[in-house]
């Protein structure tokens, strides 16, 4: 087996490609690029993620999903990309999120730089969605729990996703 370092975005995206739990950056990587089991085929596959099989995000993602996530941000990223991923058809409603003087996300940056100073938007992977990043890990942990509400989660499993930052 070959070790290689890829930048922290490429990571991402294999990270927010997962399918189910346990499976490896290289069964990813084989599967995105529609690679057979040690093929040695060089076929390129660029498109947008699969919706997730399971609508119950906590079902697929473990603290080890996580656990390669340097910082917070990383994480409450990581998150957010997977709950589009298994709730891609009703993530708009998270739109309505709002704090009392600025809009959380959006779905270009720039409507989030104008809603506030220092709100250093970020593009949820794999989604046509942005988020404010600036906010304390409290407040990131608050507003994944409205997101998991909006999606139709109970408040238990609200926490239980909450948790996972």
């Amino acid at each position: 087996m070959k070790r290689i370092e890829i930048d922290e975005d490429i990571y991402t995206y294999i990270a927010a490609n997962t399918e189910h739990i346990g499976e490896s950056a290289s069964d990813i990587l084989r599967r995105l690029l529609k690679l057979e089991k040690n093929s040695s085929a060089q076929q390129a596959a660029v498109g947008s993620a699969a919706p997730l099989q399971s609508g119950r995000v906590f079902d697929i993602m473990t603290s080890e999903d996580l656990a390669t996530e340097k910082s917070a941000v990383a994480r409450f990223l990581f998150i957010l990309s997977m709950l589009y991923r298994s709730h891609n058809e009703d993530f708009r409603a998270v739109l309505d999120i709002k704090g009392r003087d600025r809009i959380y996300f959006a779905t270009s940056e720039e409507a989030l730089l104008t809603s506030g100073n220092s709100t250093n938007p970020k593009q949820i992977p794999q989604s046509p969605y942005w988020v404010i990043t600036n906010n304390n890990t409290t407040k990131k942990k608050s507003m994944l729990t409205s997101v998991a509400r909006e999606l139709g989660y109970s408040d238990s499993e609200a926490e239980k996703i909450r948790d996972f930052l």
